[in-house]
């Protein structure tokens, strides 16, 4: 074993360690990439590749235009009007309430696709709903949380602009590929959560008058009484119209365009001010590029510290000698790494700069395994009680976040399971 091999392990370890004690997830990829290339005495690797990656046209088109986007979806107000659209059908369904609450809140997490954006709009409706319904605090904020995989749908989303762009095809193409297999993971949460209900005894029918279901109703009380249906589509005008587009027309038009024609037609049918609406687009597209893309940059600068280190070469020789340990790695390691840190994105995001270009060379493709290690990533974070949307949730919820890692934990590993055999 080599120098520098020895200096990497150090150095992931270390990274692990800095991720879990939650030291800024930028700073510990960047400081840990340019350590490594310094002691395998090729600095300019990790320099080189911050350059490649803030410049990569195409994630920044994609990924900051659908921040702007949700950045003017959240100041008109359109997420709240689409929440209370697709809960008004819901009535009293006993225990069926959970799974059907778990489907509204995966479809607005097509249009919502930040987990922490998705809690702030639907929790404060879905939990009181669920509360008063009878269901315990715990298992309804789980509900929220475990429902933000609808994400994947959505062509804004950074994994699946990341992932498309290694596999040179259209983010649209990457989603109709992958759909069958994100719903059946979609929907296996959803039957795995209503399980550890029922084993939980976590659902009990209130009698009339109970007082959950007077203090549901105190705190439902943010549904909009009437709601606009021009307001409420808004949020799924730029995934309709790349839909659309693609599937009907055969015409390509860019996930940019989309999202701001979406912009122009929430600003038209709200009549909020433009210049309060450009401020926020153009806002949340620097909060895109700051928080979203500054991660794969840093994702990128450690895997360049791996590389010049040479433990990426060392990696891909042994998968390709055993083809079936980049599946498990694909699925596994994101997954630990997700619970043990809160976050899916940054071991989703190494992963797939590091061993997801080599993935035809032990078996696998490019979309295969780079969904693969986003996916379970993300399942990760639903198991970590440090992760934001289940802190959030929880605070909504009134509950300690353990108590809804104790009923999302069991679901997660099932469904890394799932995912594992689905892909």
């Amino acid at each position: 074993m080599s120098y520098t091999v020895i200096v990497s392990i150090v150095v992931v370890c270390l990274t692990i360690y800095g991720l879990i004690k939650r030291y800024e997830t930028r700073m510990v990829l960047i400081a840990a990439g340019l350590i490594m290339a310094i002691a395998s005495l090729e600095p300019l690797t990790a320099f080189q590749q911050f350059d490649k990656s803030m410049t990569n046209a195409s994630l920044i088109i994609a990924i900051c235009s659908a921040m702007g986007f949700a950045g003017v979806i959240s100041l008109t107000k359109c997420d709240v009007q689409l929440v209370a659209l697709l809960m008004k059908p819901l009535r009293s369904m006993g225990i069926f309430l959970l799974p059907a609450s778990m489907a509204v809140a995966s479809f607005c997490s097509v249009a919502i696709p930040s987990t922490a954006g998705l809690c702030a709009a639907v929790g404060p409706t879905l939990i009181p709903i669920l509360v008063r319904a009878g269901f315990k605090p715990a298992i309804a904020a789980s509900c929220l949380v475990a429902s933000s995989f609808g994400a994947f749908y959505n062509p804004g989303v950074s994994h699946d602009v990341f992932v498309a762009k290694m596999a040179n095809m259209e983010v649209m193409d990457l989603i109709s590929a992958m759909s069958t297999k994100l719903l059946i993971i979609v929907v296996a949460f959803m039957v795995m959560l209503t399980i550890v209900c029922i084993v939980y005894k976590d659902y009990k029918r209130p009698g009339k008058g109970a007082v959950a279901e007077n203090n549901g109703e105190q705190r439902a009380s943010n549904l909009p009484e009437k709601i606009n249906l021009a307001y409420a589509i808004a949020p799924l005008v730029p995934i309709a119209l790349l839909l659309l587009c693609t599937l009907y027309f055969n015409v390509k038009i860019s996930v940019a365009t989309a999202m701001l024609i979406g912009a122009i037609y929430a600003l038209a049918v709200t009549r909020t001010s433009p210049a309060e609406c450009t401020k926020k687009f153009f806002d949340g597209m620097g909060s895109g590029y700051a928080k979203i893309l500054g991660i794969i940059i840093a994702a990128g600068v450690f895997a360049a510290g791996l590389r010049a280190a040479g433990v990426i070469d060392i990696l891909i020789n042994f998968l390709q000698n055993s083809s079936e340990w980049a599946k498990i790695g694909g699925s596994v390691g994101p997954f630990l790494l997700g619970v043990l840190t809160g976050s899916g994105d940054a071991a989703a995001f190494a992963f797939n700069e590091a061993v997801t270009p080599h993935a035809a060379s032990f078996g696998m493709t490019i979309p295969d395994l780079g969904m693969l290690a986003a996916i379970t990533g993300g399942i990760g974070r639903t198991a970590s009680p440090l992760a934001g949307g289940v802190i959030l949730v929880a605070g909504l919820a009134g509950v300690n976040p353990m108590e809804i890692v104790k009923r999302t934990a069991p679901a997660c590993i099932v469904l890394m399971i799932v995912t594992y055999i689905v892909f």
